[in-house]
């Protein structure tokens, strides 16, 4: 019986630590795959001021929060698990808080590893660097001119108001209003020289769900290509110009096509 009874007892004792491996490799596969989906997936993260590109920003920032500690409206935060972005990386919601354009630029200031490089957002005077908060590029405004009630024809310049580059980054322009015929929409228009992205103007627009928002400007603007050039501005004029003077040119043949059909008796072969 007592043979029997420690049989017993093993057999039991084996299939629980069986089913505790196997339930234990499903647990860490399971909290692996979340791991990699968080670290991966961040696609419309917008970044601090100053925040180098994705790729070199992941490989820079050591997830410390002194960014995040130094922002004096709370409008940065770490990404918690579940957030789709990598874990421990600073960003911000600009319909929840956006960034207030500090002046100090005290997040950039705090970084200590250069992942959110003060040098991009700032000016040389007199030999001497200035931080210049309107050099940010933190992401452009969008706006959608379907739920965008001031192109309804309803009067409105809430995000025009907001913004902090006003009638740089947001100006306000005339349409015709073709339904009646008689009448003008007055529209805001985002200029992506001047826009920042700090997302004042979503936070301030006035339907439910934002009508203008701020997405990272590599989604937005996209990339037409090297061979693409815009003639009409002087940099990409004065490049033109040099890769004309660049191309190598065949001298034009002083000979008339018949005595070059005479050289070397090719009309007699």
């Amino acid at each position: 019986m007592e043979k029997k009874e420690q049989k017993g007892l093993s057999r039991r004792k084996f299939i629980i630590g069986t089913l505790q491996a196997v339930g234990l490799s499903v647990l860490g596969g399971l909290v692996w795959g979340a791991y990699i989906d968080e670290a991966t997936s961040a696609p419309l993260v917008l970044r601090p001021p100053g925040a180098l590109p994705e790729k070199d920003f992941l490989k820079k920032c050591i997830k410390c929060g002194l960014c995040v500690e130094y922002c004096p409206y709370d409008t940065l935060k770490l990404a918690a698990p579940g957030d789709n972005i990598p874990i421990g990386t600073p960003y911000f919601e600009p319909r929840k808080v956006p960034c207030y354009m500090c002046t100090d630029i005290p997040c950039a200031v705090a970084c200590p590893t250069g992942a959110l490089d003060t040098d991009t957002v700032s000016d040389v005077v007199d030999g001497k660097k200035q931080l210049n908060i309107n050099k940010a590029r933190m992401g452009l405004a969008v706006i959608n001119m379907e739920s965008c009630i001031a192109y309804w024809g309803i009067q409105c310049d809430a995000c025009y108001r907001a913004c902090p580059l006003i009638d740089k980054a947001i100006t306000i322009n005339y349409m015709r209003n073709e339904r009646t015929g008689k009448h003008a929409y007055l529209v805001p228009t985002v200029h992506s020289e001047y826009c920042t992205g700090c997302g004042l103007c979503e936070y301030a627009c006035v339907t439910v769900e934002p009508s203008i928002y701020v997405l990272p400007r590599h989604v937005i603007k996209g990339k037409a290509g090297q061979h693409y050039l815009k003639g009409w501005e002087r940099e990409q004029k004065l490049q033109l110009i040099q890769e004309k003077r660049s191309r190598f040119t065949t001298p034009r043949s002083e000979k008339s096509p018949l005595e070059y059909l005479n050289e070397g008796d090719l009309l007699n072969e």
